[in-house]
């Protein structure tokens, strides 16, 4: 699999040639199982193929149980600048019932390590969890907090079908997650946060000056990205790619070098769509010089004439040419972006 990695990130190269390589980010399974000696070797590959700028934001997606106190300690020693770790929550019961692999125990221990050999740290924390108190979840952000973590990522619970959780609401065994409680939860952390020094840079995202995740950011700011491997996702600012999901297929793919990796054109709707999903998410919010001139005048009277009623009820404001959610509307971002979606059919 490394070896095929290696591959696609050469046999990919002119997709990205005239780009800069701000961050590279080892996520999706488990890559915390990559040795040293392969973190290495995949990022040499990188610098071998591309433009790399000088200091690139190098981060590794783990959970507590693959961050072992000799593991963090081997990692601060490669090319890693930046650990994002799945934590959670740092009660029991949480865990057990999302099915995490790791205990409180262990999400404590693995911060205490980390933060001896990493300033760059982020975590996940999960809220509106079924039975958790506003206490229970002030003091779950407290935690984190007093790891002196500077960038929290955080997501309400959501049930997957055919999930542990979700047999376990079908069964009665625990209560539906509530919007209620959710809305609730994320009212506090941005409220605790913002008290810490948080800048709320995107809705499921707190960072420190200086600690804004660079990789996620280019997502939400329409830059171009490269996945490699397995289900990777690509986008060049005209069309999407995602790679084959079958392992094997994919690395007896590559060995014959083949790209496998199906693509789409997105229209230009599909792109008006992408920016004011992603522009209503961010602290960047969406420019409407840059909707007029990158889509038209009838794109931009028509997100006006959309925007109308959430403007009326102080759910959105524009200042400066910007459109933003308000304090209010922030939690409703994702509802309102897609009232303000543009449909072919209604032009």
């Amino acid at each position: 699999m490394v070896l095929a990695l290696a591959k696609e990130i050469t046999l990919r190269k002119n997709d990205f040639e005239n780009e800069i390589v701000e961050t590279i980010y080892f996520g999706g399974g488990t890559p915390s199982v990559l040795s040293n000696d392969e973190i290495n070797f995949l990022i040499s590959e990188v610098y071998k193929n591309y433009k790399v700028a000088e200091n690139p934001e190098i981060t590794l997606e783990a959970n507590p149980d693959d961050l072992s106190a000799e593991r963090i300690f081997e990692l601060s020693k490669s090319p890693i600048n930046r650990l994002s770790i799945g934590i959670q929550s740092f009660y029991e019961d949480d865990l057990k019932m999302m099915n995490r692999a790791h205990n409180s125990a262990e999400a404590k221990k693995c911060l205490e390590e980390a933060t001896k050999y990493f300033d760059n740290i982020s975590l996940d924390l999960i809220y509106g969890i079924p039975g958790m108190s506003d206490e229970m979840w002030r003091q779950n952000i407290q935690t984190a907090l007093d790891f002196g973590i500077p960038h929290i990522s955080s997501y309400a619970l959501t049930v997957e079908p055919k999930t542990a959780l979700s047999k376990l609401i079908q069964t009665g065994k625990i209560a539906e997650p509530q919007d209620e409680v959710a809305s609730n939860h994320f009212m506090i952390l941005v409220e605790m946060l913002q008290k810490n020094g948080f800048i709320h840079y995107e809705l499921s995202n707190f960072g420190k000056e200086n600690y804004f995740s660079k990789n996620n950011s280019a997502y939400w700011l329409g830059k171009k990205y490269i996945g490699i491997g397995p289900s990777a996702h690509s986008y060049d600012g005209e069309k999407r790619g995602w790679n084959i999901a079958n392992n094997s297929l994919y690395i007896k793919s590559i060995q014959n070098d083949k790209l496998p990796i199906e693509t789409e054109v997105l229209t230009i709707s599909d792109r008006y769509n992408e920016y004011i999903m992603t522009g209503l998410r961010t602290i960047w919010g969406v420019s409407l010089n840059r909707i007029e001139k990158e889509f038209g005048l009838e794109y931009l009277d028509y997100l006006k004439k959309q925007a109308q009623k959430f403007l009326s009820d102080d759910l959105l404001s524009i200042e400066n040419n910007i459109l933003k959610p308000t304090p209010k509307g922030k939690f409703l971002t994702d509802g309102i972006a897609s009232d303000l979606f543009y449909l072919d059919s209604e032009v």
